[in-house]
């Protein structure tokens, strides 16, 4: 049943809060009406697009969180972020970071989305990387969104490391897989 443009309104609103990250094709989809109304909606509610969201989000987890790196330093956008926990960044594949002949994007640039929210997942003004076992598993192409999931496996207290488990995926299937070691500065031990 299609709701009336108020009730839809409303419900975009709502849902919007809970999944910002929703692009207006998913969101023409769950309302079963075309993208342009979706569109119409955003604009009547003052909602912004998707990227200004995003944008909106990234800057805030920053500005509250990430101690490690500016910025300036992250590949992609954090989107969700529990130091010592879990982290979540988006990177969009864009031209400049594909083979121009075949339209793959270049491993360097999903090694880095994944190092560096390893490195931004850590709760220290210190972390490097040490060593990365890292796998590539599918090629991903131009216009790929990458979502990087960051989970901190273990510590190694007695020599400050921390492993930090990445896996990246392009709609729900998995491109890249990363194990990381990271060298903290501070030392855990006296703070647990």
């Amino acid at each position: 049943m299609k709701l009336r443009k108020r009730e839809r309104q409303i419900e975009l609103e709502r849902l919007l809060k809970t999944n910002p990250f929703m692009t207006d094709e998913e969101l023409a989809e769950h309302f079963t009406v075309s993208v342009q109304t979706i569109r119409l909606d955003r604009m009547e509610c003052r909602i912004p697009e998707l990227r200004k969201r995003m944008e909106e989000v990234a800057t805030q987890n920053f500005e509250e969180e990430v101690k490690s790196l500016g910025t300036d330093e992250v590949i992609g956008d954090i989107i969700n972020i529990e130091l010592d926990k879990t982290a979540i960044s988006i990177f969009d594949v864009q031209e400049e970071h594909v083979f121009q002949r075949n339209q793959i994007a270049r491993g360097h640039h999903l090694f880095a989305q994944a190092n560096s929210l390893a490195v931004a997942v850590m709760n220290d003004d210190l972390a490097l990387t040490v060593k990365a076992t890292i796998h590539f598993v599918q090629p991903v192409t131009v216009g790929d969104r990458v979502i990087a999931r960051a989970t901190v496996a273990k510590e190694k207290t007695e020599l400050n490391r921390t492993i930090v488990d990445i896996e990246s995926a392009v709609k729900q299937k998995i491109v890249f897989r990363g194990t990381f070691e990271m060298y903290r500065s501070n030392d855990r031990k006296g703070s647990e």
